[in-house]
């Protein structure tokens, strides 16, 4: 049974019922005041340490000291009392009161993170015995930046995970890549395990909650996830009871938000001359506004949001319970999410041998999205603000919507303001688990956890005010979708220490279920706007109904030995069988091992006293990924409407060829790393190289036609990842002003290194053809096109390199080459954190460099080949013999130049100062006369410089989201945005 800090006394009036079912709880507490005890509390220099716990020893009596390292301590203590004084980064120290009355204390510099205790798969371990490759992501950088976006807490702040922000907007989730892109076809992304239990989705976690993070990053350390483990785990621990005494912790800010980067385009007069020009003419009378359409569509955000929480500690209970809400409203028009969330985390001693506990949350989420990423005859609203002409304005006479002059493109306000659509989903996501100790040194956990979720989305094109609505008489849509997972844990472990021998040991089994169902439904023809669901519209225009599963059954086994704290071991097997592969290859076997070599501990390395820890460690595994469409290997069919005697009837067709055969897409992963620290843990340094083969890459990978079939998902091909890693901790100043700075700096090469077909050209952009190239020896986000030459003087054409190096003007799809590449040649996070006298200062950079953008954008709004709005740059265009430029000529309902092309790669390398916090804790000296613990008050400016050469409004998008293959692309991306939060933090 492990000691506890914390237990009640017999004549404290202090209880607290938690009733799990019905997530209710209630407070009494009162204290007996018998003598008082003061001091104050210093380091060897001599200097305050304010914020250090004090408690008597068995009891929840405690205080902390003030700004001046002073302490008052009032309640039951006699002479046998035992005070307990802990603090972060030093040596707890516990005095006997005695019959003193005045104690004061020197406190030690402990080893600054060694002995720190980070989560593992289905574990615990000490930092300085881990001998993978694992980044932590801690309570204080975590609480250092306030955000409702799980995946940006991590964003710079370990090595080797790099988090891509595809697009500002607020229902936008983050992509996260570790150690590079793993996949062609199969998800790239880590697994997230919450508290125990793996999910997908964390856009509707709440940061707030969250205690640590942790990626584990080699297949040593994620190998005990088996088949979901090839991307990287990511583990999620939310937060628990600490303290005896109930603290109440208010957590509440407010924010603005608005694009930083804004783009300059023609004004009226300068279209008129360009659509003049192009041989185009209508009344321009008609058409005289001076509309600035990126003043109308974009808006200065607002965010606010409030958190509270209750936590506490006792002799056996523990608890942690929180309600929140948050709203953001974006700085694009229309843009809007909010999300409230409930959490309740308890643990309960049942006896000496017997634990149980649960997590529990509860999500309502809540966003309306805006159309980015497209054209703006596809409603596009980030391209509408560009290619829109200033010579119409925002609503005709009779209420509707404009458009262009010459063709029936609406205005990007109607993309915003002429639908009604709206996302809602209700998400519980919890766990019960058992604990019983048996035999001394065994320990029995069973674990069962759900992550369910329901969804809707509603949209409505009323049939007045847009063109479209008008041609389709209003349109209707509803669309639920449903998650249902499950999962069973049932693990057995060993630990005992036998003399300089320590062994852990475990061993268990794993069963999933996930089951997802859609329906939808669309409808046209609506008498008017009165109703707006779907039995409005007479005309059914589409409906479908879909439901698929998957299983996982999973068994684990781990072994850890360490002899004399000096020789660590690592083992992992797991056995994984997954329903989306065939009989033939249903099962993967995943095998780790890894070991470290403290050599500071050797006889040899004593008179190296500032050296407090140097560590090797190797590593190598393999992990599996099954990240793929359900029924992946089954021979499905299609159903259709076939005419038969004038009349259609229903009937099917074959879809997809069954391959019994296809498995597991597999990764080799081999790590080295050095676990350097010195001066007693105030330098510390950790570097990393890596290997990772993936093999039998799964690929939807064309057919002959004589098979009837145009393409199937095979293992065809394998990738190679590699790179180097550097995190660097330091105390720089650790007096009465404290500084510490962390940096980390990552370089990763990706490589395809066997394809079974040639090449693969993929991604269509704005009709001008593929711009990816999927082909061996080349990196995933190969950006594909022709190479541009310039401008010919005598007729304004643009003219291109061909394969043989000569000039043309009529390049054939042979000539297209690879001419950039998306992945960055290494990025970066460098945070500094300076404190004195209550006094906080948090400055956090991140930025990439190396990385090719094809800026997608400037092909419609440099391209002068219809009636959009076009860029400033085209005012130095081609028009008549003898220019010299390289903006060629406008050329109506041609794009022959603006192919893709090296004319639209740009450099989109970029530093950014992501984060500078200032705050201020009120001193205690105030603070104890309204019994309140701290009070925080700060103010946080995100994205506010941004040093980039990229021309367009922001570098750190992605038009494809995710994509393995399709990255590097910015086509009408909603922009990330400046943003300046004030915020208040008040414990009770």
């Amino acid at each position: 049974m492990k000691k506890h800090l914390y237990k009640f006394d017999k004549n404290a009036l202090y209880r607290l019922p938690l009733l799990m079912l019905m997530s209710m709880f209630s407070v009494f507490t009162a204290l007996a005041q018998n003598s008082t005890i003061t001091g104050t509390v210093t380091d060897p220099q001599g200097m305050a340490i304010p914020g250090v716990s004090i408690s008597v020893k068995g009891t929840t009596n405690g205080t902390i000291t003030d700004i001046d390292g002073h302490y008052s301590l009032t309640g039951e203590i006699n002479n046998e009392s035992t005070l307990v004084f802990s603090f972060i980064g030093m040596k707890s120290n516990e005095i006997v009161v005695a019959d003193q009355t005045v104690i004061n204390v020197v406190m030690q510099d402990d080893v600054h993170g060694l002995n720190e205790v980070i989560v593992v798969g289905y574990g615990t371990q000490e930092k300085k015995d881990i001998t993978g490759s694992v980044a932590l992501v801690g309570a204080d950088e975590l609480e250092s930046r306030p955000n409702t976006q799980l995946g940006s807490l991590i964003q710079g702040r370990a090595a080797g995970v790099r988090v891509a922000s595809s697009s500002g907007k607020p229902s936008q989730g983050l992509s996260i890549r570790v150690r590079g892109t793993n996949s062609i076809t199969a998800g790239s992304e880590p697994l997230y395990v919450v508290d125990g239990i793996p999910t997908s989705d964390t856009r509707s976690i709440n940061p707030a909650d969250v205690e640590t993070m942790t990626v584990l990053k080699d297949a040593s350390s994620a190998a005990i996830y088996g088949a979901q483990g090839a991307n990287g785990v990511v583990l999620i621990t939310t937060k628990q009871g600490t303290t005896g005494k109930p603290r109440v912790t208010l957590d509440a800010y407010t924010g603005f938000s608005e694009v930083w980067n804004t783009l300059d385009v023609l004004n009226g007069e300068q279209y008129r001359d360009l659509m003049t020009e192009m041989g185009q003419s209508t009344d321009w009378n008609r058409y005289n506004k001076n509309t600035d359409w990126q003043n109308e569509i974009f808006q200065r955000g607002v965010s606010q949001n409030y958190q509270l929480s209750l936590s506490g500690k006792s002799e056996s209970t523990s608890y942690y319970v929180s309600g929140g809400w948050v709203q953001q409203v974006g700085a694009v028009r229309s843009s809007e999410m909010d999300r409230a969330n409930f959490k309740v985390n308890l643990d309960q001693e049942v006896n000496d041998w017997l634990s149980i506990g649960t997590r529990i949350a509860y999500t309502k989420y809540r966003d309306v999205d805006v159309n980015d990423n497209n054209a703006i005859n596809q409603g596009g609203v980030i391209t509408g603000v560009i290619n829109t002409p200033s010579v119409i304005d925002i609503y005709n006479e009779d209420g509707t919507f404009t458009s262009n002059p010459f063709q029936n493109w609406e205005n990007p306000v109607a993309s915003t303001d002429g639908s009604d659509r709206e996302y809602r989903q209700e998400r519980f996501l919890g766990n019960l688990y058992l604990k019983v100790d048996f035999l001394k040194h065994f320990s029995f956990k069973s674990n069962f956890g759900v992550d369910y979720s329901n969804g809707i989305y509603d949209y409505f094109l009323d049939p007045y005010r847009t063109s479209y609505g008008r041609a389709k008489k209003g349109i209707g849509t509803n669309n639920t979708d449903r998650s249902n997972y499950w999962m069973a844990e049932n693990i057995l472990s060993y630990n005992k220490k036998l003399g300089k021998h320590n062994i852990e040991a475990l061993a268990g089994n794993v069963v999933q279920k996930y089951l997802w169902e859609n329906a939808y439904i669309t409808t046209e023809n609506f008498a008017s706007d009165g109703v707006q669901t779907t039995n409005g519209g007479s005309i059914i225009a589409s409906a479908g109904n879909t439901k698929s599963e998957k299983s996982n059954v999973s068994y684990i086994s781990r072994l850890n030995y360490a002899f004399d704290d000096k020789y660590l071991l690592t083992a992992n097997f797991r056995a994984d069988a997954s329903s989306v592969f065939g009989d033939d290859n249903r099962w993967g076997y995943f095998p780790s091992f890894s070991a470290g070599w403290r050599i500071s501990h050797e006889g040899f390395m004593e008179g190296f006293d500032f050296l407090n820890d140097l560590k090797i460690r190797a590593g190598w595994g393999i992990v599996g990924n099954d990240q793929i469409r359900n029924y992946a290997y089954y021979g499905t069919v299609g159903s259709n409407n076939y005419p038969i005697g004038g009349t259609l009837m229903p009937g099917t067709y074959p879809n997809a060829m069954d391959n019994n055969s296809l498995k597991w897409e597999e990764s080799e992963q081999t790590n080295i790393g050095l676990d350097v620290s010195v001066l007693n843990g105030r330098i510390q340094l950790t570097t990393d190289a890596y290997l990772r083969k993936t093999r039998d890459l799964l690929l939807d990978a064309p057919l002959p036609t004589s098979t009837g079939f145009s393409a199937a998902l095979q293992n065809i091909g394998n990738l190679e990842n590699k790179g180097l890693e550097f995190s660097l901790n330091t105390v720089n100043i650790d007096k009465e002003v404290k500084w510490s700075s962390t940096f980390n700096i990552s370089f990763n090469e990706n490589e395809v290194t066997n394809l079974v077909v040639e090449s693969l050209p993929m991604g269509n952009i704005a009709g001008r053809g593929e711009a990816i190239l999927l082909e061996e020896g080349q990196s995933l986000g190969t950006l594909y096109g022709y190479v541009w030459g310039g401008v010919d003087p005598a007729t304004g054409n643009a003219y291109y390199v061909d394969k043989n190096g000569e000039s043309t003007f009529t390049p054939d799809a042979d000539d297209r080459t690879i001419i950039g590449n998306a992945n960055p040649d290494f990025f970066y996070g460098l945070n500094n954190t300076v404190s004195y006298k209550g006094i906080g200062l948090t400055v956090f950079l991140e930025g990439a460099y190396g990385n090719d953008m094809l800026n997608a954008t400037r092909i419609d709004s440099e391209g002068m080949t219809d009636p959009k709005n076009q860029l400033l740059a085209v005012n130095k265009r081609w028009r008549q013999p003898g220019d010299i430029t390289d903006v060629p000529k406008a050329s109506w309902a041609n794009t022959d130049n603006s192919r893709i092309s090296t004319r639209f790669i740009e450099d989109g390398s970029y530093l950014r100062v992501k984060t500078i916090t200032l705050s201020y804790d009120l001193p205690q000296s105030i603070l104890s006369k309204v019994n309140l613990a701290n009070v925080r008050v700060y103010a946080t400016g995100e994205n506010l410089l941004t040093l980039t050469d990229y021309s367009g409004f922001d570098p750190e998008v992605n038009a494809f989201g995710g994509s393995n293959t399709m990255q590097g692309i910015d086509y009408g991306t909603y922009p990330q945005t400046r943003n300046i939060i004030f915020g208040l933090n008040v414990t009770f």
